[in-house]
């Protein structure tokens, strides 16, 4: 199946470069750019691609305040419509760009800084549209663990955990420290499967978009602790 990809930056040599990367990969086929948040969050509603990949520094609408647009449309229209959640991917030139923080509480799905390989940003697309793994876990998760710190205060209520298993409650722990669902059946010693069910579970429960979200959840009620 092909990832339908929107690329959104500010920098057109920028947008060209991972168009014509990530349009060289026979599985992803980029359906559009945008110069700007605005237009990124109505080209999603013209073109519906599976990822958005979003600067967070761009004018008119900066990649926080479109993401935070896109994750609140499909949010509020989901209960009418089945279709697919568009993922968010970040782009930064810092792996702890400050804004990076908020675009994960916003709902994106990940980052990835510029500078990464062709292969790497192939490889973080495929990996944002499956919502299988957090992307590149040893950063993401230095990452959701700082934000997470500067955040607690406003975080969500423990009793939610409540809601969980001991089992979702061991899956959800593994998840927030970056492991795959292979990593932690191996862990656990259970099916891939199971942990794809217990994932699926525990984010359904929660009302969690996806894998990173459940990360940054885990960490804001301090079921799993920074540098832990």
């Amino acid at each position: 199946m092909t990832i339908r990809v929107l690329i959104a930056d500010d920098q057109a040599m920028v947008r060209e470069g991972f168009s014509v990367l990530l349009g060289a990969q026979p599985d992803i086929d980029v359906v559009g750019e945008a110069a700007d948040g605005r237009e990124a969050v109505r080209k999603l509603a013209e073109l519906g691609p599976d990822v958005v990949l979003m600067d967070v520094r761009m004018p008119v609408l900066n990649g926080l305040e479109a993401t935070r647009a896109i994750v609140g449309n499909q949010q509020s229209g989901r209960s009418t419509t089945d279709a697919p959640r568009t993922k968010v991917l970040v782009l930064t030139t810092f792996d702890l760009d400050e804004y990076v923080y908020e675009a994960l509480r916003a709902g994106a799905s990940g980052f990835l800084l510029k500078d990464a390989s062709g292969q790497a940003l192939a490889e973080a697309v495929r990996v944002v549209a499956a919502g299988d793994a957090l992307l590149s876990p040893s950063v993401t998760r230095r990452l959701i663990a700082e934000f997470a710190r500067l955040g607690a205060p406003k975080g969500p209520s423990r009793k939610r955990i409540g809601q969980l298993t001991e089992r979702e409650t061991e899956v959800l722990a593994l998840v927030a420290r970056g492991l795959s669902n292979a990593e932690i059946a191996g862990r656990l010693v259970i099916a891939e499967q199971t942990v794809k069910t217990h994932v699926g579970r525990i984010l359904v429960k929660l009302d969690l978009r996806d894998r990173t979200q459940a990360a940054v959840f885990a960490y804001e009620t301090g079921l799993v602790h920074p540098n832990e």
